[in-house]
């Protein structure tokens, strides 16, 4: 095949004078010269792959390439060598395309047909010359095998060399070499997926001066398709308007014909209209407003209207409230006074007999008033001596009364406590049953019990009886160790018993132990005979209401009965710190500022309604005024002086106080 390439060089050669023939390199001269500028853009041009300006029927080969999945390269910038080896793999469809399109611009140069008479071009394949009007793909080339093509021209001038062409198709499965480690490499087989589809036109650029082309990037996958919705969204139904033609007459047949000499138009539904008076913008708008403000009053009279209601069923609710109110407490009042007098007549508890002293005490200052403002002399001292008869009398039925009480509540309370031992521990799991269960503590207990229903019982045969005191006997037993009892013993100065501790009252300026429980209770009923009834009550409710407040408060608990009742009195002057209330029943104490604990130093002595209403205010300097608040603030610094004697207290002192007291 090069033999033949030879000879047609050697005869083309031989016809061109050498005078005429161009330099080295003139045909590349030639063709940057005559190039256009750079970047000229492709256009989208029909079946969606590029073509260049070529006559009709040349660029079949090309379309024909392209739909095999061949892919073009750029042309190279040196001239075409006549060696294979030095050839570039090009394909098909790139190198006729980039022929062809020299082709045409050297026929804009010279004359069209001179240079159609003396080009001629060829290409072998194998051994075959393939004709100007067929392309490669006639060679029927599969996917596995090289083509080496050669392509001649009989113009020196332009073209004088030959171009050699190999072009090279990817086979389905190519090995490719990669490095697993630092010297290891592995070759893995990759199977080339081939397009299916043909990749749409999307433009590109072209290089005049070498003519190469460049096109823009296409999808490489298959797109997705809609999924069906089961509808048809593009009919002739949903576009297309369909009309239809329906004629129509008048109610009554109209005419516009009027009477004349020789006819006669009947006149009686016609009907006469005449011009009204014309309004004018001021007179519109005058009439717009007035219509306005007719609207505006009637809305305004149903607004006062709903308004008057509105308040007047809140002030029946208001007046209804208050009666109930009033109804409730009065009927607390009635219940209180009944339950006094119930406590009076039949005293049980030990607050009941202070009840009873304390009112045969108010009797009889009573009675010493009366006596000493009426009577005098021999008179008024025969007087004492019956009201001092009387009052034995009253403190006789009294102590009668105590004792049978005191038989009655000594047995309630031990059967009250060997029920309570003898009670299996309960507690709750985590589903919200209870579970019970018996120790050796409970079970000893409830034998106790049972002993000590069997001794208290009065109509039991003698035998039975001897049972159980004998039972009774070898149950209980003396310790081995007497000493053990006298652990947290103190002596009573008054009637000089040893006691627990447990038996001592302990108030807060004291700091000695005093009398027990029992001779402070003699005294009480012998000279004072004070009750302190209301203010273990007031201490029960601030325990109770501090406990719900769940902010861990301490100084409550440790605040004896005796210490409030020294605030009370003396503090706070048995009154409210607004109102000047002074019934006991109705006063409580609360928090001064809510925001804090409570203590001596943080609380105001009010009724229930006005303690209400403090506990809902929000700033305090806003809500009172500065002397009450400076007479709030004195109280305070008083219980401060007060609660500073006990060493539990002063560790909950502000640490100013603290450095004053130590001061």
């Amino acid at each position: 095949m090069e033999g033949a390439s030879d000879r047609i060089l050697e005869a083309a050669n031989a016809e061109t004078p050498a005078a005429e023939r161009p330099p080295a390199g003139a045909g590349e001269a030639g063709e940057a010269r005559n190039a256009e500028p750079q970047g000229e853009p492709l256009l989208s041009r029909g079946a969606g792959t590029a073509q260049t300006d070529e006559p009709p029927g040349e660029g079949l080969g090309h379309h024909e390439a392209m739909e095999n999945g061949e892919q073009g390269v750029c042309e190279p910038h040196g001239p075409f060598s006549a060696s294979p080896e030095n050839a570039s793999p090009v394909t098909v469809t790139s190198y006729s395309t980039l022929l062809e399109l020299r082709n045409s611009e050297r026929e804009k140069e010279t004359s069209q047909n001179a240079v159609l008479s003396e080009n001629v071009t060829s290409s072998t394949v194998t051994g075959s010359i393939i004709e100007d009007n067929k392309t490669l793909m006639w060679s029927m080339a599969t996917f596995h095998e090289t083509i080496q093509s050669e392509k001649l021209h009989l113009d020196l001038g332009h073209f004088p060399r030959k171009a050699v062409q190999q072009d090279y198709c990817m086979p389905d499965v190519i090995p490719v070499r990669v490095q697993t480690d630092f010297d290891t490499f592995q070759d893995v087989a990759v199977k080339i997926e081939r397009p299916t589809f043909r990749k749409p036109f999307l433009g590109g650029f072209k290089n005049r001066i070498t003519g190469v082309e460049f096109h823009n990037a296409g999808s490489q996958t298959i797109p997705k398709k809609r999924p069906e919705k089961g509808t048809t969204l593009f009919c002739r139904e949903t576009q297309t308007v369909f009309q239809k033609n329906k004629r129509q007459q008048t109610a009554n047949p109209t005419s516009t014909q009027m009477t004349k000499v020789g006819l006669y138009v009947s006149n009686v539904t016609d009907k006469l209209i005449t011009p009204g008076r014309y309004l004018t913008a001021e007179e519109y708008h005058k009439r717009r407003l007035e219509a306005v403000i007719v609207l505006q009053k009637y809305f305004r009279r149903w607004h006062a209207r709903n308004l008057v209601h509105k308040l007047k069923e809140e002030k029946r609710l208001r007046l209804a409230w208050e009666a109930q109110e009033e109804l409730r407490k009065k009927k607390e009042k009635e219940d209180k006074v009944r339950r006094e007098h119930e406590r009076r007549l039949n005293p049980k508890t030990k607050e009941d007999f202070e009840l009873l002293y304390h009112a045969l005490e108010s009797w009889r200052q009573e009675e010493i008033e009366r006596i000493n403002g009426t009577l005098t002399g021999a008179e008024r001292k025969a007087a004492l001596c019956g009201l001092l008869e009387q009052e034995a009398q009253l403190i006789a039925s009294i102590g009668r009364h105590k004792l049978s009480a005191d038989e009655e509540n000594q047995q309630k309370a031990v059967l009250h406590f060997l029920s309570k031992c003898a009670q299996p521990k309960r507690w709750k799991a985590y589903d919200g049953k209870t579970t019970e269960m018996d120790t050796p503590y409970t079970l000893r207990a409830r034998e106790l019990l049972e002993i000590y229903r069997s001794v208290t019982m009065n109509d039991i045969p003698q035998d039975e009886r001897i049972d159980v005191l004998l039972t009774l006997r070898c149950t209980v037993k003396v310790p081995p160790d007497p000493l053990k009892l006298y652990k947290n013993v103190n002596f009573c100065r008054s009637c000089e018993n040893y006691l627990p501790s447990t038996e001592f009252p302990v108030p807060a300026n004291s700091r000695t132990i005093g009398r027990c429980h029992l001779c402070c209770k003699l005294d009480n009923e012998a000279r004072r005979r004070g009750s302190f009834l209301k203010y273990r009550l007031t201490l029960e409710n601030l325990r109770k209401s501090e406990a719900g407040y769940q902010d861990d408060t301490k100084i409550v608990f440790l605040v004896q009965l005796q210490d409030l009742q020294y605030m009370i009195e003396n503090i706070w002057g048995c009154q409210s710190a607004l109102s000047a209330c002074s019934d006991l029943c109705d006063l409580v104490m609360v928090r001064w500022d809510k925001q804090q604990e409570w203590s001596p130093w943080n609380t105001i002595l009010l009724t229930k309604d006005e303690a209400d209403a403090h506990l809902k205010l929000c700033n305090l300097q806003e809500a009172y005024e500065a002397a009450f608040i400076h007479r709030i603030k004195q109280k305070h610094i008083r219980a401060k002086k007060y609660f500073a004697q006990i060493p539990a207290m002063t560790s909950f002192l502000p640490r100013s106080d603290k450095q004053a007291n130590a001061s």
